[in-house]
């Protein structure tokens, strides 16, 4: 399969990217680096009075409301007077437009807390390295909202709405250019190879792919995948088993919608196909590992759970109890259950209870959280959930109830990523 010519000068200009981060981690120690940048991130923080700007911007928020037509907008704006940003987006950009709207969402909503929203936004700052955005690609980003503000809001408009809307978004640039100066001793993707693809039913497949250089991830992260048919495009998947040597990755993927990466993945993928995975993220297994562990899974969500066990069987303290539940609508769609009963047998250490009553609805992650609650008390655990963002849900407040600590229910951030 054939990439296009923006994306081979593209993969020029990061191997050229690659060539300067080598030479400034040989002139500059990337712990330095890192501590710097935090400090920076941490002082602008401490500067910042996000309290004051999230009350003005909520106040006025029916003035660009919604924020979907304030986005569109604001791409709109962008595209025409910088139109050689456009290459830089896939070309559908739904996706890429619902991801803004949360973001602007999640901005407002933690405004009053800039210290904690500045590690969210450093996080996603080295994430966006993968993209190639770069400092100027913010100023038009930034020339752009200002002139879909005053087009949306109209005679509503005024100067002072706009200036907590612009320090809220340089705050929020400040921070993510930091994060992508701190990782310039990481790549920001990967290339890999299917080496393998097996359909475990019509719309779900399970591919093993393989790095050319070790892709530095623990058990229970995730990673971001982009496929050849969809450039630009980045879609999420846990990898679905714990490091090995061979640099051989696993990941599930259920096809969600056509046209997506899912699809793609699902339907147009074969061994020896290209692909590229940004970096590792997540921190859904807890460094604590004295107490019990429960692990709660649903759909795909199986997938770092699997690789949780998988590293658990070789790494797992002495004493240490494992309860794996995996939920399903129906026993066919344990689609991966040979491989747990499998591993399950050779470990007294772990129970498996599959939740699977054949019941459709959206009442699935009710379900499961039942389950849950009416086997054990769970209150001394520590407990890992993945699935579907509604299943976690209900999950997480049933084991909250029932009295297991918040601070100690794990799961990955519902908010979307790229």
């Amino acid at each position: 399969m054939e990439l296009s010519s923006t994306t081979t000068e593209y993969d020029r200009l990061i191997a050229r990217h690659h060539a300067m981060r080598l030479r400034r981690q040989l002139l500059v120690p990337a712990s330095s680096s890192r501590a710097a940048d935090r400090a920076s991130a941490t002082a602008a923080a401490e500067d910042y009075d996000g309290a004051a700007d999230q009350r003005l911007i909520l106040d006025t928020l029916a003035a660009v409301a919604p924020l979907a037509g304030l986005i569109d907008r604001l791409y709109a704006v962008m595209f025409r007077r910088r139109p050689y940003l456009r290459s830089l987006f896939p070309a559908s950009m739904e996706f890429q437009q619902a991801h803004l709207e949360r973001m602007f969402e999640y901005l407002i909503e933690h405004l009053h807390r800039p210290d904690r929203l500045a590690a969210t936004l450093t996080q996603l700052g080295r994430d966006h390295r993968k993209l190639g955005v770069r400092p100027v690609h913010y100023e038009a980003f930034e020339e752009a909202l200002r002139e879909a503000m005053r087009q949306r809001a109209g005679s509503r408009w005024n100067e002072d709405v706009e200036a907590a809307w612009v320090r809220m978004l340089r705050f929020a640039v400040g921070a993510m250019c930091a994060g992508a100066e701190s990782a310039l001793a990481e790549p920001p993707y990967w290339h890999a190879v299917v080496v393998g693809h097996e359909r475990r039913r019509p719309d779900l497949a399970v591919l093993r792919v393989r790095t050319g250089e070790p892709y530095p991830y623990r058990a229970g992260q995730y990673g971001t995948v982009e496929h050849p048919r969809l450039p630009h495009t980045w879609r999420q998947y846990s990898m679905g088993c714990a490091p090995r040597a061979d640099n051989e990755l696993e990941f599930h993927v259920r096809r969600t919608g056509p046209g997506g990466v899912s699809e793609a993945l699902v339907e147009h993928t074969a061994v020896g196909d290209p692909l590229r995975l940004g970096p590792p993220r997540g921190t859904l297994l807890p460094e604590d590992g004295s107490r019990d562990l429960l692990l709660v899974a649903g759909g795909t969500g199986l997938a770092p759970m699997k690789a949780i066990v998988e590293e658990l069987a070789a790494h797992r303290p002495r004493g240490r109890t494992v309860h794996l539940f995996v939920g399903a609508r129906a026993a066919a769609d344990l689609y991966d259950w040979p491989a747990l009963a499998e591993l399950g047998s050779r470990k007294p250490w772990l129970e498996l209870v599959p939740v699977a009553d054949g019941t459709p609805g959206a009442g699935a992650g009710r379900r499961l959280a039942d389950a849950v609650h009416r086997h054990r008390d769970w209150s001394d655990h520590l407990a890992c959930v993945s699935g579907p963002p509604g299943m976690v849900d209900d999950v997480r407040a049933r084991l909250v109830a029932a009295g297991l600590p918040l601070a100690r229910v794990h799961h990955d951030p519902l908010l979307g990523r790229v």
